[in-house]
């Protein structure tokens, strides 16, 4: 098969395959958006509460 060949073939089977996708509802993407940049957050404070104790910890280590 050419080139051109496989790349038609190619396209058509993205068509087919994009077909079958199961687009989420605006609500849908919104509360997963939600749930998404809430989770960041949490991590964010944890990670940054966890380094602020260590910082201490190390620093009366090497005092």
């Amino acid at each position: 098969m050419s080139w051109i060949t496989q790349g038609r073939e190619f396209i058509k089977e993205v068509r087919v395959e994009s077909s079958k996708v199961s687009w989420p509802t605006r609500n849908e993407l919104r509360d997963s958006t939600i749930v998404v940049i809430v989770t960041v957050l949490i991590i964010s404070v944890f990670i940054g509460i966890v380094d602020r104790i260590l910082t201490f910890l190390v620093s009366l280590l090497f005092r």
